[in-house]
């Protein structure tokens, strides 16, 4: 397989951090490994600030990967996941979701690829996970991670803040480039 691959994706959407799970350690919020072989006696430990799933937010995670990846494999990235499920619960005047929450989210990993960019990755895209709410697959459709909400009633769809602002971001980005 050396040599066969031209790029290498990457999915991010937070580190994974563990813990010993004796209940003593205090201070954080902690999901069970239990469904995973051979870590018993240990727990998930994220730290805060956490998304609507309750993973950790850390852009510096996707940094070091993507710097790390880039330096083990010599090979051009794509980030082809990233991104936030939020409670989506916060209304614009317009009825709009306004998830700041999400464009922070988005912001912060964003900027990630920037710095891993800058320290030699060679970082040839991003992709933000997902355009629109769909049915995430452990969470069903309880889980928001689109730039676009979807009512699950009648199907309409009604771009978010973050929708507005990662195509903010685009056009930016393409204009710049096509200078």
């Amino acid at each position: 397989m050396h040599g066969s691959a031209d790029w290498l994706g990457v999915n991010y959407y937070h580190p994974v951090r563990v813990d010993v799970g004796d209940g003593d350690r205090g201070g954080g919020v902690g999901e069970e490994a239990a469904a995973y072989s051979g870590v018993d006696g240990l727990r998930f430990r994220p730290r805060t600030p956490l998304t609507a799933m309750g993973w950790e937010v850390e852009p510096r995670g996707l940094e070091e990967l993507l710097v790390d990846v880039s330096k083990r494999t010599g090979l051009p990235l794509v980030v082809t996941e990233n991104g936030a499920a939020y409670a989506d619960d916060v209304r614009a005047e317009d009825g709009s979701v306004a998830d700041e929450d999400r464009v922070s989210y988005l912001r912060g990993h964003i900027e990630a690829v920037e710095r891993a960019r800058a320290a030699g990755a060679d970082v040839r895209a991003y992709i933000a996970w997902t355009l629109l709410d769909n049915f995430e697959w452990a969470e069903g459709y309880t889980k928001t991670f689109g730039l676009v909400e979807v009512d699950k009633a009648d199907q309409t769809r009604t771009p978010k803040a973050s929708y507005h602002w990662f195509a903010q971001l685009a056009r930016a980005d393409f204009l710049r480039i096509k200078v």
